[in-house]
């Protein structure tokens, strides 16, 4: 089992090539949550995610002979991007096999900095267990993105960190994978101050490591697919799992929608960009999946490598949410000048028409009417309601999607 001492040791090797990453204050999330909250940015490593820590940690203690061999990772993303990074920069060769779903923006990542990329299998067991395959077939070192000590002794960096930048810490939340992460970093934080609380959050649609702390052993999960695609492992470590076994107090879970909320938070509020399984703690504590209040918090926002498409699905969606974008359809009679009375009665309202749509031949309205489907930006719930109040005053007859 991982013990302090090699998580110091880890440090001391890694600390000149990786980023001391800011344990920054939110005042708006403080205020939100009735409590201290911190947000420990390991979005900003040079890859966008913490995984670079135990992969470098990893490389450096390989012997000359396997470097020359070189290495070679499954992932579904963050830990190909580290492992591709820092190999590039030791010299080392690197093969990376990720999910043929990989978004894309982390495989043209992971070939920039110039590692050989095969997309293999629908999933990550898939994709690990053809790299497998191909270490052995190609006597390549397998750099394992959880389950090897030094890779959890590497991500327990960022608890010696925590623990220096906050010593007053209560409560540390922490995404869950497969466990290197909140193996590390739990084993740091309760060997140095046992009374800091350990929440670990992982996808609901893949909650394994809840499913094997209730069976006393690690079990696999059916496949799942999650906004949080860096944490979609469908089975813990069998290193990891004691450990998590051991410090964890608490583990919850979020959905998507829980997910895409705080993802749309932290671009909002906190000008902060992550992906899915780097928000998923801050949708715990915004979703009251744990008690933050009254307590000081930390949230690790883990990786920020998120498609621009995703973002903007997000974005859209969240809005939709809080009733800043509404569809509504509108009938009116079918006649010059119709469309443009509607439209100024929108604009007295001081709604803004992003998209507008004549309906005539597919619309369920009487013969001598059309519907028009209107999408508005709006200032929310109460200014959809008024908008929705006066078209009906002046004779619309307006439903809303």
């Amino acid at each position: 089992m991982v013990t302090l001492q090699d998580i110091e040791a880890a440090r001391r090797r890694i600390r000149d090539a990786v980023y001391l990453t800011p344990c920054a204050g939110s005042e708006h999330f403080s205020r939100l949550l009735g409590c201290e909250a911190f947000f420990k940015l390991e979005n900003l490593q040079r890859t966008g995610s913490f995984k670079e820590r135990g992969a470098l940690n990893k490389l450096l203690l390989l012997t000359p002979d396997e470097r020359g061999r070189g290495v070679i990772a499954a992932s579904a993303g963050n830990h190909a991007q580290g492992v591709s990074y820092h190999s590039g920069r030791l010299g080392i060769p690197a093969t990376i096999v990720m999910p043929e779903a990989t978004p894309l923006i982390k495989v043209s990542s992971t070939r920039s900095y110039g590692a050989r990329v095969i997309l293999f299998g629908a999933n990550f067991d898939e994709s690990l267990a053809e790299a497998l395959r191909i270490a052995e077939e190609e006597k390549l070192t397998f750099v394992h993105p959880f389950d090897d000590d030094a890779v959890i002794a590497g991500q327990g960096t960022i608890g010696l960190e925590l623990l220096e930048q906050n010593p007053f810490l209560e409560l540390v939340i922490i995404p869950i994978g497969g466990g290197g992460l909140i193996a590390g970093v739990a084993t740091a934080l309760k060997e140095v101050n046992p009374r800091v609380r350990v929440v670990g959050v992982e996808a609901s649609a893949l909650p394994k490591m809840q499913a094997s702390i209730a069976a006393g052993h690690p079990v696999t999960v059916d496949a799942g697919r999650t906004l949080a695609d860096g944490i979609a492992v469908r089975r813990p470590g069998e290193r990891t799992f004691p450990i998590v076994q051991k410090y964890v107090d608490e583990i919850v879970s979020c959905d998507d929608e829980e997910v895409a909320n705080a993802i749309l938070l932290l671009l909002e509020r906190e000008k902060t960009v992550a992906e899915g399984a780097g928000a998923i703690a801050l949708a715990a504590a915004v979703h009251q999946k744990t008690r933050v209040k009254g307590k000081r918090v930390a949230m690790l926002i883990g990786g920020g490598n998120i498609d621009v498409n995703v973002i903007s699905r997000i974005i859209e969606r969240g809005l939709v949410k809080d009733g800043r974008l509404v569809r509504l359809t509108v009938t009116v009679p079918d006649r010059p000048g119709s469309l443009a009375a509607l439209t100024q009665l929108v604009a007295r309202e001081r709604a803004n028409v992003v998209e507008i749509h004549h309906n005539r031949a597919f619309a369920h309205a009487a013969l001598g009417d059309t519907v028009v489907e209107l999408v508005l930006e709006t200032r929310g719930a109460d200014h959809i309601a008024e908008l929705v109040h006066a078209l009906q005053k002046s004779g619309y007859a307006v439903t809303r999607d």
